[in-house]
């Protein structure tokens, strides 16, 4: 027999094969999702930085880790509606949302230059006051159907406790809220920066009342 014909047939068998591929994709064809930050700088002023003298004369508030809720703390943009909890289609955050409200609250202490500062970790001495923020609720509502304008709200448990004797300075709710302009994503995550916004710049003023010594 002819080494020529198995030879063939191979190359026949392997040209079937290429066709197929070439018809054929192994995962499905998706729209990639387009990503969005929010910075919750929008009604926080003042001067970016201090001097280094002045800022070692303010006191020094050391944030503790805190939660954030589970459903939310990821990329995808959470939405509820009735008892439903889905996602925005298509869209995701460039980071994850608890990694940008972090950021976030520490450019309020920072853009807000008052009296209290964020105190880095490691830095020599103790830092009178510890923060904790337990984020509970960070999502779009869908309160008047699917098709109308959610309203994003926040929730934020603020913890301020003396470093000295563990005394509770301040413990309460900030509840925040933006309504979208419109059922998109674009307005949406507008609304999310307008509400956080509106969020840590209720921090640092709550903290900053919660630090300051009470006076006669």
């Amino acid at each position: 027999m002819s080494p020529i014909r198995p030879l063939a047939r191979a190359g026949l068998v392997a040209l079937a094969a290429l066709s197929l591929s070439a018809c054929i994709t192994v995962f499905p064809k998706t729209k990639d999702a387009q990503l969005y930050r929010f910075d919750g700088s929008a009604t926080i002023a003042g001067p970016a930085e201090a001097s280094a003298s002045a800022s070692a004369s303010r006191i020094g508030v050391v944030r503790v880790r805190g939660a954030f809720n589970n459903a939310a703390a990821a990329d995808r943009i959470m939405t509820v509606g009735g008892n439903r909890v889905s996602y925005l289609a298509n869209a995701r955050w460039a980071e994850p949302a608890v990694t940008m409200f972090d950021e976030a609250v520490t450019r309020a202490f920072s853009k807000a230059n008052g009296p209290v500062r964020l105190a880095a970790r490691g830095e020599p001495g103790r830092a009178p006051y510890a923060l904790r923020l337990d984020v509970e609720r960070f999502e779009a509502v869908y309160d008047r159907g699917e098709k109308a304008a959610p309203d994003v709200r926040i929730e934020v448990r603020l913890t301020l406790v003396r470093a000295a004797d563990r005394v509770v300075a301040k413990d309460m709710l900030i509840a925040t809220h933006s309504r979208a302009t419109d059922n998109r994503v674009a307005a949406i995550v507008q609304a999310f920066d307008s509400a956080t916004s509106a969020a840590v710049e209720r921090v640092v003023a709550e903290t900053t009342q919660g630090a300051m010594p009470v006076t006669d």
